[in-house]
């Protein structure tokens, strides 16, 4: 006889009737009703024993890693597509999941066969998107279907080196009689394939569909299962798309690479830094160049403040690129330690070019935007900065040093405030030696430890 079980949608939780609020994860609605059927338990048994080996006997030769002939994309992925990985990218609809994974699965196909089952689309549809980004390739194999043992048949019969699936929501399995995209459904089809990609060898990309807060739709065990989670983020007034990864078995966590947007589909832009301060206003109060660090990736990004009296009983704190609360916070360390007037004042930051800074290293350059907002005295237009600023006002030291300081000097920044604990790293780095030659300009460097000093340096 079929039972019914109320599975949350958000996190996988089984409850025996339904509720308006998940207790394990708190989300509100998400509880859907499955129909499950009652099978016979398995006999307990007696385990085999598995086979050991040292870790210092295991070669990894026979796992090459494959270039996608992306470089942005192999940047991401830490230097390639792993034989036997499993790869889950997620983003907003309309982004480029899609274009990105065809330009990359025609590549692919010139060292060996790539499938590409799609479920949302038919095959003519993402031949036409083929042929208009210049993806085609004789040994790029497409097919149409929504059903796991279809899929896992095909991919026998194929044998290929990577599979993309467009998108696992789309996937369902004959077993199980959950609607797709269902908590089980998701989960299940995803351990079957992955489990069938490291069994075969070959690598396995998944499109996975996002929420509207942003994050990744279906059971968190999903992130847990694939050996790298990507997220594929942009702003649609902007023409270019960052790829983050979020999850890296195989390379370093929080690597980025950086596309534009065209009609012939994605290009990866090796000059990120130049890109996002190539409309820099110079001379402009309100604005600073930051220094900042995405995964190994030095990059400049251009961080802008107003500063306007308010019209509300309480001023708004509004961010753009950067955490609010964290904006919120700095307002109130510029207030205290340094004795800006700001409580009858709206405050605005964002960072120029659509990009999205989480590292503490923005602090110092936030707050010297709104400084230089708030005086109408504009930051030299060869100065960059970073730095985390503490609650008492002290500028702490942050990772990597050297190669923010790199970055900056090699596009023309003359001038670079950073905390005092760095100073010593970057100087025995030697940036003028590593710099080409005619690129060589003469570097200042700017300690500080306290907020008031910079201020001070930059402002008089």
């Amino acid at each position: 006889m079929a039972k019914s079980l109320f599975v949350c949608q958000s996190c996988g939780a089984e409850h025996r009737k339904w509720m308006g609020q998940c207790p394990d994860c708190n989300g509100w609605n998400s509880i859907t009703e499955q129909v499950i059927d009652g099978v016979a338990a398995k006999a307990a048994g007696k385990g085999r024993v598995l086979n050991t080996s040292s870790i210092t006997d295991i070669s990894s030769e026979h796992c090459p890693r494959r270039s996608t002939l992306i470089e942005e994309f192999d940047r991401v992925l830490g230097g390639g597509l792993v034989q036997g990985s499993a790869v889950l990218i997620g983003g907003d609809p309309g982004i480029g999941k899609s274009t990105l994974l065809l330009q990359a699965a025609s590549k692919l196909a010139g060292a060996g066969t790539v499938l590409y089952i799609t479920g949302e689309e038919s095959v003519q549809q993402v031949n036409l998107r083929g042929q208009r980004i210049g993806a085609m390739h004789q040994s790029l194999q497409l097919a149409s279907a929504c059903e796991l043992e279809s899929m896992l048949a095909t991919i026998d019969k194929v044998r290929p080196s990577a599979v993309i699936i467009d998108s696992i929501q789309t996937t369902v399995s004959n077993r199980l009689t959950s609607a797709p995209g269902t908590v089980s459904q998701v989960r299940d089809c995803s351990a079957a394939l992955i489990q069938h990609a490291k069994k075969c060898g070959h690598a396995l990309i998944l499109v996975g569909h996002v929420t509207k807060d942003g994050a990744l739709a279906g059971p968190r065990v999903l992130e847990h299962m694939v050996d790298a989670v990507i997220y594929f983020e942009g702003d649609r007034g902007h023409a270019h798309r960052i790829l983050r990864a979020v999850k890296n078995r195989f390379g370093p966590a929080g690597e980025i690479g950086v596309f534009e947007m065209t009609d012939a589909g994605l290009i990866g832009i090796r000059d990120a830094s130049r890109m996002f301060l190539a409309e820099r206003a110079r001379d402009v109060p309100g604005s600073v160049v930051l220094a900042c660090m995405e995964g190994t990736r030095p990059l400049l990004v251009e961080v802008q403040a107003l500063i306007a009296p308010t019209v509300y009983a309480t001023p708004k704190r509004s961010a753009v690129g950067v955490d609010g609360g964290r904006v919120a916070m700095l307002t109130a360390v510029l207030e205290r330690r340094v004795g800006l007037p700001l409580s009858q004042h709206d405050v605005y930051i964002n960072i120029a070019g659509g990009a999205r800074i989480a590292e503490p290293a923005v602090d110092l350059a936030v707050l010297l935007a709104m400084l230089s907002a708030f005086q109408e005295r504009p930051v030299p237009a060869e100065v960059a900065v970073f730095g985390e600023v503490g609650l008492t006002g002290e500028v702490r030291p942050v990772g990597q040093p050297e190669a923010r300081a790199r970055e900056a000097a090699n596009l023309g920044f003359s001038r670079i405030l950073l905390p005092k604990e760095n100073h010593e790293r970057v100087q025995k780095a030697d940036i003028i030696a590593n710099m080409r030659a005619d690129a060589q300009i003469p570097i200042a460097l700017i300690p500080v430890r306290q907020l008031a000093d910079a201020a001070q340096m930059l402002f008089g």
